[in-house]
């Protein structure tokens, strides 16, 4: 067999594992982040927050919920650094860590008619590294995946660890599930720590898996290049402070209209009309599989048709169905209510398929970990973690939920025009005099940084 054959079918293999250990990644991530916000809906107002009036336990318990994507932008700015300084897998491994045990130690702490205020300030604490974890993990594990997969397919291999959400949502979803079906009223009193436990096991798993991965190819060449940035961070915020904003009001669109669609939905289901907390998570479980079997089909497709071209169709088709949204909730009827939550993944998975190699490709491969990061988790805050805050301000100043179709509406124009002025550094770029180098830059930028 010739040593070219040879290192083939170790590439294939290595592509494997990167896959595998990157999407093990991301469902331990959103394992994590999915338990919590179904947590902070059904439970922590009730054993964190006791004595408050309805409305304010739900916003203290959202708040908590809104500190992990608060803390999402750190995450970005440390592992961000040290994945372009030192590698993407290295990064990874300690965000795994982080996620993982932060996870199991909110199972353990104790409710606030046991240590009083210590009880949120703990939960607070843990949810600020679980952001901080976070905020790392994202463009690491889309890194890891696409950036050892072929040219031709990187919207495709971008898209399977974000899948990864679907998956995650999935497993905690199943599991909160179950313990509610098995504990019954137990489950409000010791039964919900079990689902947080239990990211132990899973953390086993995804330490054993990714450390069994060897460095990305695209890494590798930029270490070669001798083109390693010494300040990832500053270098993209001075190089191309235009492409973290774009990337941003394009993750603003994709986050925001999820997160109305899934914590949003449950707490405001539950509290207003005659829908049961079982009802709800188990449609939550559905639309997990819907984005586990979506994302990578939309990302397939970002492949064919494009990934800007895509993501912006999943602007314009949220834009229309956020009104649309607003008003089958406001039926108050359990079932319609369900099949607007599993229809709301279409337009979801339209974007989410194609944001990872659209987020990842808007910068070049020495400053891609720093840069999709940034672009994705500052955003994160203003999408995802106050969206169920600002959702709850809104129909109470408003008195309508038809005023949420509106904010759904805004995003969605922004994440439009921001994504129309992204540029692309795909991993094969090729530059002005025709030659191709695996990092994104073209000779004159590596002659300036060189000189």
């Amino acid at each position: 067999m010739s040593s070219l054959n040879v290192n083939e079918i170790s590439d294939k293999k290595m592509t494997r594992r990167a896959l595998i250990g990157s999407t093990s990644g991301a469902i331990i991530e959103w394992y994590d982040f999915s338990l919590y916000a179904v947590a902070s809906a059904l439970i922590f107002p009730k054993l964190f927050f006791p004595g408050s009036d309805p409305f304010i336990a739900t916003i203290l318990s959202f708040a908590t919920f809104a500190t992990g994507f608060i803390a999402r932008p750190i995450g970005a700015i440390i592992f961000g650094h040290f994945g372009d300084r030192i590698g993407r897998k290295n990064a990874l491994i300690v965000t795994l860590w982080m996620l993982g045990l932060s996870s199991a130690f909110i199972g353990l702490i104790p409710s606030y008619d046991s240590i009083g205020i210590w009880a949120p300030i703990l939960l607070v604490l843990m949810r600020i590294i679980q952001g901080v974890g976070v905020g790392g993990e994202w463009a690491g594990s889309i890194l890891l995946s696409m950036e050892w997969g072929k040219k031709n397919r990187q919207g495709f291999m971008a898209s399977i660890p974000n899948a990864g959400v679907g998956a995650g949502m999935l497993l905690s979803s199943a599991v909160v599930g179950l313990c509610l079906s098995l504990g019954g009223d137990s489950f409000y009193v010791w039964g919900w720590r079990i689902p947080f436990l239990g990211s132990i096991l899973l953390l086993g798993v995804g330490l054993l898996i990714r450390s069994k991965i060897t460095e990305t190819p695209t890494f590798r060449n930029v270490q070669e290049g001798e083109t390693v940035s010494k300040f990832p961070i500053a270098d993209v915020m001075k190089q191309y402070p235009k492409q973290v904003l774009y990337t941003g009001l394009a993750k603003l669109a994709e986050h925001t209209p999820f997160a109305i669609y899934t914590t949003f939905l449950i707490n405001y289901s539950i509290n207003n009309y005659q829908v049961s907390s079982s009802f709800m998570v188990n449609t939550n479980t559905m639309a997990s599989i819907l984005l586990c079997i979506l994302i990578p089909f939309f990302g397939y497709l970002s492949d064919k048709v494009g990934v800007k071209r895509l993501f912006m169709m999943g602007c314009a088709v949220t834009f229309v169905w956020g009104f649309v949204f607003v008003g089958l909730v406001d039926t108050g009827v359990s079932a319609i209510i369900a099949a607007v939550m599993l229809i709301s993944m279409i337009p979801f998975c339209m974007q989410s398929g194609a944001l990872p190699a659209l987020a990842s490709q808007a910068f070049p491969a020495r400053l891609r970990y720093s840069g999709a990061s940034l672009g994705t988790q500052i955003p994160a805050i203003f999408g995802g973690g106050i969206a169920p805050i600002v959702c709850t301000y809104l129909i109470q100043a408003t008195g309508t939920i038809y005023s949420i179709g509106i904010y759904i509406a805004i995003v969605s124009i922004l994440g439009f025009i921001g994504t129309s002025k992204l540029k692309s550094f795909s991993s094969g770029h090729i530059d002005s005099s025709g030659a191709s180098n695996e990092s994104g830059l073209t000779v004159s930028t590596l002659e300036e940084i060189k000189a």
